[in-house]
């Protein structure tokens, strides 16, 4: 089967969890044989306007891409399938190519405090539209797609899930270092990512013991703290050397629909230290060190535990290890396959 991926995302954020996952994905995709993929970005789209002007001319531009120029390049390019990696306004008109989309979570919907007003209402709406229209909707957990059962009331047959593999799978095989120096984070300062407990929490570890070990927020976050450093995007050879000589990935996140970063963690042999969101917990499985959710004193004392537990560290990344085994871009690719098979038989 032909499949066309739209790839603008790629291209207006390229340091994302979608960029990842479409990057890994489509190489996946590329080596499998009965899956052709062929790729189009909308080069008339900007990068979010905040509002105003900028947002509505944004608007336009995508309702244009997804309604006559994605299907114009999809039957140019004899494609069957066309792939939109987040919820996208979905082209309906017969003859036309099957529409599947890939909603990663709905975190707007269960953690709606954490949004903006317009936002929400906006995504409550735009959102849901395009996965009640889509012929199949792609999750990357099943958490995600018991939301979307729950809150969209999508029918159970148009579901798929398909796992992500772990994070930038090219990181190869863990190199720990020989004695490890920090904490990490990884990601950005998105409220349900819920970096202020995180910060919290570390300085409160901080001045409880003689010599805290420091926390490297490794993406885009802004942080002015004693004890805490900031890698902007670091390359995926310097993630690699911080997860390597890093105690624990700290990931206080209040809602995931998957988390590539403790994918990513896991698989280097990094301990996990996690908030017990539904989609972290079920991603981690056993392999994590679990505390409540918003809850900078006990996420404290886990920091303290883990920098001062050798034995715990090892045990933990030898469970990561085990678990992140069941993950890998392969078996997404051939579970996206399985969608769009699903997508065109209806």
């Amino acid at each position: 089967m032909r499949v066309l991926i739209d790839t603008t995302y790629l291209r207006r954020a390229p340091y994302s969890g979608t960029a990842v996952y479409l990057t890994e994905l489509i190489a996946a995709l590329d080596r499998l044989a009965d899956v052709d993929v062929v790729t189009a970005s909308n080069p008339a789209r900007r990068p979010p306007g905040g509002g105003g002007r900028t947002s509505l001319a944004n608007a336009a531009a995508d309702l244009c891409w997804t309604e006559l120029t994605l299907p114009r390049r999809a039957r140019r390019a004899g494609a069957e399938v066309i792939h939109h990696p987040l919820p996208a306004h979905v082209h309906r008109p017969r003859p036309s190519p099957a529409q599947v989309i890939t909603v990663h979570d709905l975190a707007f919907e269960r953690r709606p405090e954490l949004f903006a007003p317009a936002y929400r209402r906006w995504a409550h709406v735009a959102h849901r539209h395009a996965a009640l229209r889509a012929d199949v909707v792609i999750c990357p957990s099943e958490t995600t797609a018991a939301d979307a059962r729950e809150l969209w009331g999508i029918a159970p047959a148009k579901l798929v899930v398909a796992r992500h593999g772990p994070g930038q799978e090219p990181l190869g095989l863990p190199q720990r270092a020989p004695r490890s120096r920090h904490f990490l984070y990884i990601g950005d300062a998105e409220p349900r990512k819920d970096l202020p407990t995180l910060l919290a929490a570390h300085r409160t570890y901080a001045d409880a013991v003689a010599e805290p070990l420091p926390l490297i927020l490794a993406g885009s976050p802004p942080a002015e703290q004693p004890h805490v450093v900031v890698e902007r995007h670091p390359t995926p050879a310097r993630l690699r050397q911080l997860l390597g000589g890093a105690v624990a990935l700290v990931h206080p996140a209040v809602h995931e629909g998957v988390g590539l970063t403790l994918l990513e963690a896991m698989r280097s042999g990094t301990p996990v230290l996690a908030a017990a969101a539904a989609g972290s917990v079920e991603t981690c499985g056993d392999a994590a060190r679990y505390v409540r959710p918003r809850d900078p004193a006990q996420l404290a004392v886990a920091l303290a535990e883990i920098a001062a537990d050798p034995a715990l560290q090892r045990q933990l990344a030898e469970q990561g290890l085990a678990r992140s085994a069941m993950f890998s871009w392969n078996l997404a690719a051939q579970a996206h396959r399985d969608a769009y098979a699903v997508a065109l038989a209806q």
